[in-house]
């Protein structure tokens, strides 16, 4: 009898996690509930649905995420194999056309063999190795269960999905091509700004409405998600060394560094849409209208997607989970991906693929393993599993959580020593970092 691993949600960890378990010999169910009930984010039936962004951030070993992607590449990732077929040009970042992804995510899982059931899970299945995968949008019923389960209310914060507009529509005569210090070749469309547009600009976003979350919700961001009216109050010039930054940027027609710019990344292969980076908000979408068009080439600017707010909901994994992402009271049961407080597209595939491996052992009577502690991944699922006296808030891949070295040259020996120990793990089939989780 082949041992079976049911997973509840079909985005980028419950997928990983369902690839890396038949990749193993298991069989895996998906319970996905699109197209029968959409989040108030999702519009896409595919799997694997990018929400916030169409980028999973630098490839460059100079920092943790570019380090987290070849780790996960060197752990056979289904993530990092669909964004690098589908990838878009984004300078030294991975960016993707979202619907190429999804697709690709989509047909590799059912190639594998993977089945997938089309149904809103509202109840804790008993069927057990189970991944709970649900993401930072469980449903209302679905978040009430674990709840239960937990014995504990959810944690939670707001996210918001920046907007995306017809690159038709942006007026390229005042706009240009061009990255930062040239990396990467010329893939963001860049809208310079001078002083005055640039004060002229913050004035209207600080005045602008914006939609209220429900009354009984306490307003929390995660700083990597901030909303950019959110950063504008801190500060008039905050923008200016956030998503506004103009530095690595020459204005083609002035020969100097604008003021202020604003970026815009491709966001599929046929180049015909861009979206404003770092510009999550959550101003009406009128009001989007009005003060986005008075960023210099988005005047006339024509939207396929205003920007959105929306819930995220994690758990207090630090009192939860183990180092392999299951419970504490219950070794059968994981979770996996944004709802166990990693944050990020990579962080979320990575917590997937690790909940998977040891769903799969799980079911053959195996002890669980996680990976070294010097590695990215392992660093990152030991954070959100190390007990502590703060409060926990998300977090992303950062060279903060591995053990510290010393001396020059510290990021890339960092990198290196995370990828070599990596590497040693999945050639030494798990078996000499087992934890007794």
């Amino acid at each position: 009898m082949t041992e079976r691993v049911t997973i509840i949600g079909g985005g980028l960890a419950g997928s990983e996690a369902a690839y890396q378990a038949v990749k193993r010999g298991c069989k895996a169910t998906i319970l996905e509930m699109k197209p029968v009930r959409f989040s108030p984010a999702h519009t896409m039936e595919g799997l694997a649905e990018l929400v916030c962004s169409n980028s999973l951030k630098s490839e460059s070993l100079e920092n943790a995420s570019g380090v987290l992607k070849e780790e996960m590449r060197v752990c056979g990732s289904l993530i990092i194999k669909a964004a690098e077929a589908s990838r878009v040009p984004a300078g030294n970042a991975l960016a993707v056309d979202r619907k190429a992804f999804s697709d690709y995510v989509t047909g590799a899982l059912a190639d594998a063999g993977v089945e997938i059931e089309r149904r809103e899970v509202t109840d804790i299945p008993e069927a057990r190795p189970l991944v709970i995968a649900t993401g930072p949008l469980t449903s209302e019923p679905l978040a009430g269960a674990i709840g239960g389960l937990i014995s504990s209310s959810n944690l939670y914060f707001y996210d918001a999905v920046a907007p995306i507009v017809y690159k038709d529509s942006i007026d390229m005569d005042r706009a240009f091509m061009a990255s930062r210090y040239g990396k990467g070749g010329d893939d963001y469309i860049n809208c310079p700004l001078d002083e005055d547009e640039y004060r002229r600009f913050v004035e209207a976003l600080l005045a602008a409405e914006m939609v209220k979350p429900r009354e009984f919700e306490e307003m929390k961001c995660f700083e990597g998600c901030m909303p950019v009216e959110a950063m504008a109050r801190r500060g008039p010039d905050t923008l200016m060394f956030g998503p506004m930054k103009p530095v690595g940027l020459v204005d083609p027609r002035t020969g100097k560094r604008p003021y202020a710019a604003v970026q815009l990344r491709r966001e599929n292969i046929e180049g015909t849409l861009y979206n404003i980076v770092g510009f999550q908000t959550r101003m009406t979408f009128p009001e989007q209208r009005r003060v986005l068009g008075l960023i210099p080439g988005l005047e006339r600017a024509e939207f396929a997607r205003f920007g959105k707010l929306h819930r995220n909901s994690y758990i207090d994994s630090p009192r939860l989970l183990t180092p392999a992402q299951s419970l504490r009271t219950d070794g059968a049961l994981f979770f996996a991906g944004q709802i166990t407080g990693v944050e990020g597209y990579c962080e979320s595939a990575a917590s997937g693929l690790l909940a998977g491996i040891n769903a799969c052992r799980r079911s053959r009577g195996q002890s669980p393993v996680c990976p070294p502690p010097t590695t990215v991944m392992g660093a990152l699922v030991r954070h959100i599993s190390s007990e502590r006296d703060s409060a926990f808030t998300p977090m992303n891949a950062n060279f903060g959580l591995l053990p510290p070295l010393k001396g020059r040259d510290r990021r890339e020996r960092l990198a290196r020593r995370a990828i070599e120990d990596m590497r040693a793990w999945v050639d030494g089939g798990f078996k000499f970092l087992e934890t007794s989780a």
